[in-house]
């Protein structure tokens, strides 16, 4: 089946998750290196080659960067790119690794003058770590409390000028006082299919693959617009070719795998289908609340909403309603299942419509 099991965590996860599982550390080798390498992206792309000209013309630090946008879309190749770029080291860690303000500070005073520090998931920051943050990003300062009780005395320690990179899938989590200590706030969105072709060919050259274009273009098709996913699916098409004794990747041989692999034409996989067809059968479209969705389909809320949803919004399969979820026409007619015509299903569609929802 198309999911892998994440073992560190006890949970499973889908071969066409934009979550980053153990198999991706593999896949580090295909990072692109400097801007000309990063296929997509152009705008959040040529408006950093600005700044970060800008801040080596004038001998300082870039101002500190916020990457947000969907997993898998390369937040953490753009922030090792910028420090190429740059011709500083970056250190990376991440808001859940960061606990305490020590920890910050350990990572802080290490950083040499220009450096880039790295925080990924920076949203899930500690309150009491994110206040450490905010005058180290500001003042390039740090304010240590010596002692405890009475004698208790703070102390203010000089850092070298840095670059604060975060990243996150939720900027809508970020406290206001972080995100306005930000300079440089870019958004990352979806990939065309365009650009994942041509991802999909470049990784095919640096895994020495014979892969023809409608080979890329088909796997690109199904990657839900993420390269991550795309990298991914290429190297198990590569497996199903291999094994097949395939000299060149076609068009037919990618689809013949990612259909074993359950990933359909455009994406969706099992667990796709799962919501889509619970919804239908069992609450006829809906609408239904995210609890009552969770439950029957045995699926925590958050990853419905985080990690499955998303997707199916994108595609226009499902809508949000003040009342739920509902299922669009759209996913009816990939599903092969014939809408419900009734006054009322036809009367609810209509309101949700004009609501814009």
């Amino acid at each position: 089946m198309a999911r892998r099991v994440k073992g560190d965590a006890g949970m499973t996860e889908r071969m066409i998750s934009p979550q980053w599982v153990r198999e991706d550390a593999a896949m580090e080798s295909l990072r692109p290196r400097f801007l000309d390498d990063y296929i997509g992206q152009d705008i959040v792309k040529d408006n950093m080659r600005v700044f970060i000209q800008a801040a080596k013309e004038r001998s300082e630090a870039l101002d500190h960067v916020l990457l947000y946008g969907p997993p898998g879309l390369g937040k953490t190749s753009l922030s090792m790119i910028i420090a190429n770029e740059l011709g500083v080291q970056i250190r990376i860690t991440s808001g859940p690794a960061i606990e305490r303000p020590g920890d910050l500070a350990a990572l802080l005073t290490n950083l040499a003058p220009g450096d880039v520090l790295f925080i990924d998931e920076i949203h899930r920051l500690s309150r009491s770590v994110e206040e450490v943050l905010y005058p180290a990003m500001e003042d390039f300062a740090l304010d240590i409390m010596i002692g405890k009780g009475p004698s208790a005395r703070s102390v203010r320690l000089d850092l070298p000028e840095f670059t604060l990179i975060g990243a996150t899938t939720r900027a809508g989590l970020l406290s206001a006082p972080l995100r306005d200590r930000f300079g440089v706030i870019s958004h990352l969105d979806y990939y065309t299919a365009a650009d994942l072709t041509l991802i999909v060919s470049r990784t095919a050259q640096i895994l020495r693959l014979v892969l023809d274009d409608s080979a890329a273009l088909e796997i690109a098709k199904r990657s839900r617009g993420t390269p991550r996913v795309a990298n991914r699916l290429l190297k198990r098409v590569r497996d199903f070719a291999q094994v097949a004794g395939s000299a060149v990747v076609t068009s037919a041989v990618a689809a013949a795998a990612l259909d074993r692999l359950h990933v359909d034409a455009i994406g969706l996989d099992e667990v796709d289908y799962k919501i889509l067809r619970s919804m239908i059968e069992k609450f006829g479209g809906g609408p239904v609340g995210l609890d009552t969705l969770s439950a029957a389909i045995g699926e925590e809320p958050d990853t419905i909403e985080d990690v499955y949803e998303p997707y199916l919004l994108q595609m226009g399969f499902i809508q949000r309603t003040p009342r739920g979820r509902i299922v669009t026409s759209l996913a009816y007619r990939h599903l092969g299942i014939a809408e419900p015509t009734s006054l009322e299903g036809a009367v609810d569609k209509a309101g949700t419509a004009s609501l814009g929802l």
